[in-house]
C-alpha cells in the first residue's frame, strides 16, 4: 500500500474489514473488471462474493442481522472497492442509501420488514429521486402520488437508477399535495418493492424498467428509468409512516451518498496512482526509467498529494457524520474536492501511459472513462460549492 491514504485512530476490528475487502478486491475484481467493464456485464460473481462477506449489511445494526459499522468504516470499504472497480461500488452505494434511510426515517415496521433481508443482500435497495427535466432542481419534480383509501396512486417518470434493474427495493420521491407553500414540505418518500429485470414489472402493475442507459462508462452496473402509470403504493409504504417529509429523508440520504462518492473518487484516483507510478517505472526512454525524469516525477508529486488530500477529506466528512454532527459542509466539500482530483490523477495517469494509455489493453483507459460521472453524481461541482459557500455565510456571518 505504501504510505497514502492510511486512516490513524480505526480498531482492530475495522483494520480487519479492511484487510478482507482489500485481499478481496486484488483477487477477485481487479483481475475480472476490465474484461467484465467492457462486455457490460454485471458482475453477478462479485455481488455473491460481497454478500458472504457481508457487505450489504456493513452498516445495518446487529440487531437486524448487519455488522452495525459506522459511516467512516463504509466509506473506507467503498475507496477499497472502487480502486478495484467503481461500478462494483455503485452497486452497494444506493442500497447503503436506502437502508440509511429506513434506519434513521423509518417506522418499527419498515425497519423490522426491511432490513434483516437488506443486511444479507437478499433485498438490494435503488434511490429514486431524479427526473429527466429536473436535474439539479428536486423542487420542480413531477412524479405525483394521490391518495386513494388506504393507498396512493403514482405517475410519472424517474431517471439515472442505479441498480434500477436488479434491485427489489426501490426508494422513490413524489410529489404529495399537503397544503404547504414550500414546495419541499410537498414530497413524500415511498418504499416500493419490485421483482429484478426489466420490462413491465410483474408483481407491480404499472411500473416499468425499460431497459438500461448505455454510458461512457460506469459499466456492468445497470442504470435506468423508471415509469410509474398508475402503480398503486399502500400506505404503510410510506418512509416514517407521515408524508410530506420526504425532501428532507432524501437530502438525509444524499448527505451519506456525497461521502460514499468522494470515497469512490478516492478510491480510483489511488489505482490511478498505483498504475502511473508502476508504469512509470517499466518504461523506458532516452535510456531510463521514464520515473527518472523529472517532469514525471513532479507528476507524480502532484497525483500522490492529491490522493492523500482527498482521503483525509474524506474520512474527516464521514467521521463529522458519524459523530451525529451536522456534516454537510465537510460532506461537500469532500465530494468536490475528491471527484475533482479523482479527475485529473487519472488524466496525468493516462498521460503517463502515453499512446498505451489509449489503448482498451491498459487498466488506465477503463480509469479515464469512469472518473467523469464521479463530477455529476450526488450533486455537480457547482451545486457542491454552492451548498459549501451558503455553509460557510452561516459560519462566518458578522454581526449586524
Amino acid at each position: 500500500m505504501g504510505r497514502l491514504a492510511q486512516t490513524d485512530g480505526l480498531t482492530e476490528i475495522q483494520r480487519d474489514i479492511l484487510a478482507t475487502v482489500r485481499d478481496f478486491v486484488d483477487k477477485e475484481i481487479i483481475p475480472v473488471a476490465t474484461e467484465l467493464e467492457h462486455r457490460d456485464e454485471y458482475p453477478e460473481q462479485i455481488v455473491e462474493g460481497m454478500k458472504q462477506l457481508g457487505l450489504f449489511g456493513l452498516t445495518i445494526p446487529e440487531e437486524y442481522g448487519g455488522l452495525g459499522e459506522s459511516l467512516l468504516t463504509y466509506a473506507l470499504v467503498v475507496e477499497e472497492i472502487a480502486r478495484g472497480w467503481m461500478s462494483v461500488s455503485g452497486i452497494v452505494n444506493t442500497h447503503f442509501i436506502v437502508a440509511h434511510m429506513i434506519g434513521a426515517h423509518g417506522t418499527q415496521e419498515q425497519k423490522d420488514y426491511f432490513l434483516p433481508r437488506m443486511a444479507t443482500g437478499e433485498v438490494r435497495g435503488a434511490f429514486s429521486m431524479s427526473e429527466p427535466g429536473l436535474g439539479s432542481d428536486v423542487s420542480a419534480i413531477r412524479t405525483k402520488a394521490v391518495r386513494d383509501g388506504d393507498d396512493y396512486l403514482i405517475n410519472g417518470q424517474k431517471m439515472w437508477l442505479t441498480n434500477g434493474g436488479t434491485s427489489t427495493l426501490v426508494a422513490v420521491l413524489c410529489r404529495t399535495e399537503e397544503g404547504h407553500d414550500a414546495p419541499h414540505r410537498n414530497m413524500t418518500t415511498f418504499l416500493i418493492e419490485k421483482e429484478p429485470g426489466f420490462g413491465p414489472n410483474p408483481t407491480v402493475p404499472g411500473l416499468t424498467v425499460p431497459g438500461k442507459i448505455e454510458k461512457m462508462g460506469y459499466k456492468g452496473v445497470d442504470t435506468t428509468e423508471l415509469v410509474l402509470q398508475d402503480v398503486r403504493v399502500p400506505a404503510d409504504r410510506v418512509l416514517g409512516g407521515t408524508s410530506g417529509r420526504g425532501f428532507y429523508q432524501m437530502m438525509d440520504g444524499v448527505e451519506v451518498g456525497r461521502v460514499n462518492v468522494a470515497a469512490r473518487g478516492c478510491g480510483v484516483a489511488r489505482r490511478a496512482f498505483e498504475l502511473g507510478i508502476r508504469y512509470a517505472q517499466q518504461r523506458h526512454t532516452f535510456g531510463k526509467p521514464i520515473a527518472e525524469h523529472q517532469a514525471i516525477q513532479f507528476k507524480l508529486a502532484e497525483m500522490a498529494t492529491k490522493v492523500e488530500a482527498a482521503h483525509q477529506m474524506m474520512v474527516m466528512a464521514a467521521r463529522k457524520k458519524d459523530s451525529g454532527e451536522r456534516n454537510d459542509l465537510e460532506a461537500g466539500m469532500a465530494k468536490y474536492l475528491a471527484s475533482e482530483y479523482c479527475k485529473e490523477v487519472v488524466e496525468d495517469s493516462f498521460r503517463i501511459h502515453g499512446g498505451y494509455g489509449f489503448s482498451k489493453e491498459y487498466e488506465i483507459e477503463r480509469l479515464y472513462r469512469e472518473a467523469p460521472m464521479l463530477l455529476i453524481g450526488e450533486g455537480t461541482a457547482e451545486i457542491q460549492k454552492m451548498i459549501v459557500g451558503r455553509r460557510l455565510l452561516e459560519e462566518f456571518r458578522i454581526a449586524e
